[in-house]
């Protein structure tokens, strides 16, 4: 039998960080606690924040050294500049005999994901550099250069090529000369800055609806201890954006209805979005999420100003004129630096094929501009949906759920994907939005049974799947209810498949399962990179991304970044109770008692408070013993500071 598309091995490409302490074995004869100590101390402090800031996550520790991921060379490098010139200057009153000094290595190859571990030949080859490194520097693989070259203000020594143990290919290495070398900085090139990021910026008003809720009901910021000791990480909210990078990026602005009947306008809507989905398929490609593209629907736009605000180099505008049964839809492609229209064609097609015209659409864009699209044949071949009725529906949901934002309007757009299931009980589209239906339902504690509700969305999620493994929003449906379900590693693995098959898509569940699986560090991380990708979300994505960063910070006992963080949700949703609710136990827990208690006092006296004491609150939460070991100690933390704030039992 064959295997199913779940039972496939996952591959990605990654750039793999080594690193290991060199003359690790002579430190500890000599003093094997302090070099413990010392070790310890310059992860916590150094290490693990900078693999953090460079969007990168530690996949295992190996006593004297560590093994990273990242999805950029260009991040891999800059975080091992970082952390090989911080660890010079922390040696810089060290005696020679007891400095701790790391060898680091990076190469880019694909790798098996296994369990959140990475496996296969790019992996190997990079362990195998690391040995190569002198103390306190870095080697590359000749395919980790080639993406590095030029874009650093650093010198690069060929090594020539190597034969590593085990390895049966030679491999041509480089070294970095660090003697001179400037800040870790890209150099500023046309086309060619880097996303880079200022903290601190203010978020714009979103509504907090869905599984945003979630988030601060099981916690919202506090305590437990870092593995092996290590120090809460730092990360805050992205605040400008550079110049639009060299690699391929862009924003799908909402297209026009120029039929004049608004009954008609999902159709633009939903081209909009299939089309942000394709683009998202270009290899190393920077595609702002749907979301923010949206808010600017029906609004005067500065392409130019567009482009400096979101970081992007391309924007794509269009039209859609439906007449009967045919669609005409104008598209140009215009460059945001220079205004300049660079591309522009018309499609005319049938209704049902807009499939087909999305995919001639983007298949242009591409040869027009000479980017390589990451092959989707399964995609391609995609079987037209059996009933053109239900998928007229299922698409009119799709477009309703995007405007959406109040809970009546989300009612009335999910009734649609109930007459498209009524009509054709295997469409794609409408079982796997009707899925979240049931998963908002339990996180807005409004489902009238929660068990029953999951078991719902967990058959639609499965029946999405199973129709088409390649869908993304299917894994994401499936994400969800598996986060509800407690079942995180689960959630984790569909949150990152949904990824791989759409970089562009914003998981917000994904936060949320790192959280409960014990792993605020990797949910602080992909917050701000889905933060950079939808910089304007006004739905409860954002929300819920605001809330993943106040559980994290929670979790890592870093109380006060967790209040910032809980004062820039309160800002973009006020309408939610529930920054109350965490800010009192954070208050409590950074010991502003009186703080604390006036805190709770506003928030019971708020008539949409969703339980007033601790009873409703435990029940409407799953089992503590679903979480993970560090999460539940921080939920007994926090359980104990609600009620030292004054929440009733």
């Amino acid at each position: 039998m064959a295997a199913s598309g779940q039972d496939r091995i996952e591959r990605r490409l990654a750039a793999i960080l080594a690193a290991d302490v060199a003359g690790y074995s002579r430190l500890t004869n000599a003093d094997e606690e302090g070099t413990h100590v010392q070790l310890q101390d310059h992860l916590r402090a150094l290490v693990d924040p900078k693999i953090a800031e460079h969007r990168g996550r530690v996949v295992k520790n190996t006593g004297d050294g560590m093994l990273a991921e990242f999805s950029s060379v260009v991040d891999a490098l800059r975080c091992a500049l970082d952390v090989q010139r911080g660890m010079a200057e922390r040696n810089a009153e060290v005696p020679d005999e007891k400095r701790i000094e790391f060898r680091i290595s990076i190469n880019v190859g694909d790798v098996i994901i296994d369990r959140d571990d990475i496996f296969g030949d790019g992996v190997n080859v990079a362990a195998r550099l690391e040995g190569l490194a002198k103390p306190g520097g870095i080697c590359i693989s000749e395919d980790a250069h080639r993406q590095v070259r030029g874009k650093f203000d650093v010198t690069f020594e060929d090594a020539g090529e190597q034969q590593l143990k085990n390895i049966a290919r030679p491999v041509r290495v480089f070294r970095v000369d660090l003697d001179d070398a400037r800040p870790a900085k890209p150099i500023s090139q046309p086309h060619n800055a880097a996303l880079a990021v200022r903290r601190d910026r203010s978020s714009r008003r979103v509504t907090a609806i869905g599984a945003a809720v979630v988030l601060i009901a099981a916690a919202g910021g506090a305590a437990f201890y870092f593995h092996l000791g290590r120090a809460p990480v730092v990360s805050q909210m992205p605040d400008q954006l550079a110049k639009p990078s060299e690699r391929f990026s862009i924003v799908v602005l909402p297209f026009a209805n120029l039929s004049g009947d608004t009954s008609q306008d999902y159709l633009a809507d939903v081209i909009s979005d299939e089309l942000t989905t394709g683009f998202s398929r270009f290899r190393d490609s920077f595609v702002i999420s749907r979301s923010t593209a949206f808010t600017y629907k029906g609004k005067p736009t500065n392409v130019r100003q567009i482009g400096k605000d979101l970081g992007v180099r391309y924007a794509l505008e269009g039209s859609v004129q439906p007449n009967g049964d045919r669609l005409r839809v104008n598209v140009q492609l215009i460059d945001t630096e220079s205004d300049a229209h660079i591309w522009a064609d018309q499609f005319d097609e049938n209704r049902s094929d807009l499939l087909q015209m999305q995919d001639a659409i983007v298949t242009r864009i591409a040869h027009a501009i000479g980017v390589k699209m990451i092959t989707e044949r399964a995609r391609l071949a995609q079987t037209r949906a059996a009933n053109p009725n239900a998928e007229d529906l299922a698409l009119r949901c799709s477009a309703a759920l995007m405007r959406a934002h109040a809970t009546s309007e989300r009612d009335s757009a999910f009734r649609l994907c109930e007459q498209a299931l009524q009509i054709d009980p295997e469409n794609l589209r409408a079982a796997s939005q009707e899925s979240f239906k049931f998963t908002q339902r339990v996180a807005n504690y409004t489902s009238p049974d929660r068990e029953a509700d999951l078991r719902r969305a967990d058959e639609l999620a499965s029946l999405a799947i199973k129709i088409d493994p390649n869908y993304s929003q299917a894994h994401t449906a499936k994400g969800d209810v598996l986060l509800l379900a407690g079942r995180y590693r689960e959630a984790i693995g569909s949150y990152q498949r949904a990824l791989m098959l759409l970089p562009s898509s914003i998981q917000p569940g994904l936060a949320s399962a790192y959280n409960y699986a014990g792993e605020p560090e990797q949910a602080i991380a992909y917050a701000d990179k889905a933060m950079l990708l939808s910089p304007r979300d006004p739905v409860s994505r954002r929300a819920t991304l605001f809330l993943a960063k106040v559980n994290a910070f929670g979790i890592l006992q870093n109380y006060e970044e967790a209040l910032v963080w809980i004062e820039r949700g309160e800002a973009a949703t006020p309408e939610m109770p529930l920054w109350d609710f965490v800010r009192s136990a954070l208050l409590s827990l950074a010991g502003k008692e009186a703080d604390a208690r006036a805190a709770m006092q506003r928030y019971l006296a708020n008539d949409k408070a969703p339980f007033r004491t601790m009873s409703q609150r435990r029940a409407q939460l799953a089992p503590l013993s679903s979480y993970s070991p560090r999460f539940r100690i921080w939920g007994q933390k926090f359980s104990q500071a609600l009620r030292e704030a004054g929440l009733p039992e």
